[in-house]
């Protein structure tokens, strides 16, 4: 497991999380999925996933999200073998990006 500070990057697969000072105006908040929030879909199935118990997400647009830690929350990668190790986030808010490539027909999402 990674242990997340709140002064770098981290990142787990395609995701991308940076600590913020404060989540801006104007998000709309994400329905969980049961007990958790899907914060990166995998083609594949293997989601990466967060408590809704100790968080709440927001969405801001296709590629940015943004998570509200109320105490410690693990982003998890559900695989039966971990492709990704969970990462342990400290509370406090976190800015989510989606990675990009660049392909002959454009810009897109990664996928992993």
């Amino acid at each position: 497991m990674k242990i997340a500070d709140r002064k770098s990057t981290f990142f787990q697969g395609d995701l991308m999380l940076i600590p913020v000072d404060a989540i801006p105006e104007g998000v709309e908040e994400v329905k969980a999925e049961g007990e958790n929030y899907v914060v990166a879909h995998s083609e594949t199935g293997h989601h990466h996933v967060v408590s809704a118990r100790v968080a709440k997400l927001y969405m801001a647009g296709a590629m940015v999200m943004y998570l509200r830690a109320k105490e410690v929350v693990d982003v998890r990668h559900l695989r039966p073998v971990d492709k990704h190790e969970t990462l342990r986030l400290p509370p406090g808010d976190w800015k989510l990006l989606r990675q990009r490539e660049g392909t002959p027909e454009g810009w897109r999402r990664v996928e992993d």
